[in-house]
């Protein structure tokens, strides 16, 4: 067998265009003298996404920048505490010399490394310490750039003070490395978010020798703007930002990060969508698309996914049997989980179209006689009182009974045993007795229940409000025997502590058999991408980030189990007809079909891993370099001749159509009789034809 056609029976392989070329644990950027300071408001201090992006980036940061990598944020104790381990950087460093510098002003700072992947160093500010300086902070802001900040807006005020000290010790930390190396210092200082661009805006107007970036991940009038009902996409170039940024009391903020991405050498978002939005909104086009990646290491299971798969389903079962004892009618073999998860943005999150998408499944569902049900679970974390009492009464009776069964198994076992010892074959009414029946007939009465099974797990305060439940009781989606679709709200995020499920977040996303997330504000979308990471299909929108870059990079994407909904050209009716018609067709697959799709949606975690993805990011830092050091060269991107491309995963089977390739790159031609025999095995397995 050939090289070139023997090479096809692995569909993962390194890309000629990630990061692993540039991983030498910082030695280029030494020789260089080249330093990266990457501030966030979340770095050590979990609030939002951001801080996803941020620790899940960070592996692939240290093994290409090295020592030479430092993350800047604030401190906050009850994070840190856990998060980091605190140390003095090495005497002889730039560093040590900036932050002693900064300690003799004042100001209090930790230093060490953060306990993550890759362990970066990290400085981390303490925002009380510069707190005494804030008025004259303020005037400086009034004086070069006529921002204004409320005195009782408290997170606008530490992200002055934050920005204050950040650009304070990268100032310092200018002066100290001109003596570090006979190689003038090149310094990049990367920006996430509005919290953080107060450093980036008072390093440019102090005119220090640095190369900025700014990332935006979200425009802050974007989110405003999307969490009222209206119709934002289509409006975008008709708004008047100021006036809507005014309205919400906000103006301040959205000057902070308007002046970030017009002051800034490169600007980024995290996806064409927010590019786009960015362009209307902050009035700057990005430089570059940063997508979100992961490290894709951490959900790793190459070849036990689908194990994983059915040991999580096997523990959803057993919440599925207490939470619907006494109208347990449907078979688990024929029982699908669908999931939708995130922050409480029912508007946002699509969660308004997912429900009215299920009732319309139910109708489907009904109307063709299937035999499949569908169990939908929605967690939002909300205000909740306590456990929902039928919920816990239904994991007691069921707990018993499996208990009553367990005992009287091993009674029958022995009996069994001593009736075959004495060369008898044992009778019915010899195994099961009298006392045993009784004891089951007990438990199967305890069993039934008048009341149909809750549609959540807890009591929610102010439940007659509550959009979710709100809109199950629009739909009557209320879990009735009849109905083929059941849903389950569960208003907190899992914990393997979580005495209904005892399963985390990560296991449950295993054993379910679809994530759907048809959001309507969504920047990137890590929730889809971790369920592709491991194994699961999804189902996105056109209006997340995810979504787009899964359009752009994958030729068929819902042969590799990533259903894309139309959320932006079409009706919310066509949307939600969509969504509906995409999940019933997922409950049309056979076993067999949804295990193929699952390793097909396996197969893209290399295209999802920061390895491939952060090349972007070196990007942008190179071309920041570029344009404050003109005579910077980046040695490595003229080796690779500046090809700085997704990587393209190949598949094998190669391609699921005949008309066209379902990944970037095409398919090898005169691959062996095997793999094509497999090719269209699974074609026929997923019905899937040149159409």
């Amino acid at each position: 067998m050939s090289r070139d056609r023997s090479s096809k029976r692995f569909y993962r392989a390194e890309s000629t265009h990630d990061l692993l070329s540039y991983m030498d644990k910082g030695q280029a950027a030494s020789s260089e003298n080249r330093w990266t300071f990457e501030t966030a408001w979340e770095v050590a201090n979990k609030v939002g996404g951001i801080y996803t992006v941020i620790r899940s980036k960070a592996y692939v940061s240290t093994e290409e920048m090295g020592e030479n990598y430092c993350l800047l944020g604030p401190y906050k104790e009850q994070c840190a505490r856990t998060e980091v381990e605190e140390a003095d950087f090495p005497p002889n460093s730039p560093l040590t010399a900036a932050v002693n510098a900064m300690r003799s002003q004042g100001y209090k700072l930790h230093t060490g490394t953060w306990l993550v992947d890759g362990n970066p160093q990290i400085i981390l500010f303490d925002i009380g310490s510069g707190a005494w300086q804030l008025d004259s902070y303020k005037q400086e802001l009034w004086d070069t750039c006529s921002i204004g900040i409320p005195h009782l807006d408290v997170e606008a005020n530490d992200a002055v003070i934050l920005g204050f000290m950040v650009a304070q010790l990268i100032g310092e930390f200018r002066k100290a490395a001109e003596g570090y190396s006979d190689t003038p210092p090149r310094v990049v200082a990367h920006f996430h978010e509005w919290q953080a661009g107060i450093g980036l805006i008072l390093l440019r107007t102090r005119h220090i020798d640095v190369a900025t970036v700014f990332t935006t991940h979200a425009t802050l009038l974007g989110r405003y703007l999307c969490a009222g009902n209206i119709d934002f996409y289509n409006n975008l170039d008709k708004f008047s930002v100021d006036e809507e940024a005014g309205k919400r009391q906000i103006y301040h903020r959205y000057c902070m990060e308007r002046a970030a991405a017009h002051m800034t050498h490169i600007f980024t978002t995290v996806s064409d969508i927010t590019g786009y939005e960015a362009e209307h909104l902050l009035k700057r086009k990005p430089d570059i698309i940063t997508p979100n990646g992961l490290n894709v290491k951490k959900f790793s299971a190459i070849h036990e996914f689908q194990n994983l798969h059915a040991l999580a389903k096997e523990k959803i079962h057993e919440f599925a049997r207490g939470h619907f004892y006494g109208h347990f009618n449907f078979d688990l073999d024929k029982t699908l989980y669908f999931f939708i998860a995130g922050r409480y943005e029912f508007g946002n999150k699509g969660a308004d179209i997912f429900i009215e998408a299920l009732a319309r499944l139910n109708h489907y569902l009904k109307s063709s006689g299937s035999d499949m049900t569908v169990i939908a679970f929605m967690i939002f974390p909300a205000k909740t009182n306590n456990f929902n009492v039928e919920s816990l009464r239904g994991h007691a009776v069921t707990k018993a009974l499996r208990d009553t069964i367990h005992d009287i198994q091993l009674k029958v076992g022995r009996r069994m045993y001593d009736i075959c010892l004495r060369g008898h074959l044992p009778e019915a009414l010899d195994l099961l007795q009298k006392e045993d029946t009784v004891r089951l007939k007990r438990c199967i009465y305890s069993l039934h229940r008048d009341t149909l099974p809750p549609v959540t797990t807890h009591n929610i305060v102010d439940d007659w409000s509550d959009p979710v439940l709100n809109s199950i009781r629009r739909c009557e989606l209320f879990n009735t025997v009849n109905d083929k679709v059941k849903v389950i709200f569960h208003p907190e995020f899992l914990t393997s502590t979580n005495p209904l499920f005892g399963l985390d977040y990560e296991e449950f996303v295993r054993g379910c058999h679809m994530g759907v997330f048809p959001s309507y504000y969504e920047p990137w979308g890590y929730t889809p991408a971790e369920c592709t990471v491991m194994g699961i299909p999804s189902i996105t929108t056109n209006l997340s980030g995810f979504g787009c870059f899964m359009q752009e990079h994958i030729a068929d994407p819902m042969s590799y189990g990533i259903y894309v909904v139309d959320r932006r050209y079409i009706s919310l009716e066509g949307s939600v007809q969509h969504l509906a018609q995409y999940m019933y067709d997922f409950t049309k697959l056979t076993r067999r079909q949804r295990i193929i799709q699952r390793n097909r949606t396996e197969r893209l975690s290399d295209l999802l891993d920061w390895r491939n993805l952060g090349i972007y990011y070196r990007q942008a830092r190179a071309e920041a370099l570029k344009i404050v050091y003109p005579d910077y060269v980046d040695h490595m991107d003229q080796e690779l001749g500046k090809r700085f491309n997704y990587p393209r995963p190949i598949s094998e089977p190669p391609s699921p159509t005949h008309s066209r390739a379902t990944t970037p790159a095409a398919s090898v031609h005169g691959s062996d009789d095997e793999d094509e025999v497999d090719e269209e095995q699974e074609l026929a397995e997923l019905r899937i034809n040149d159409n």
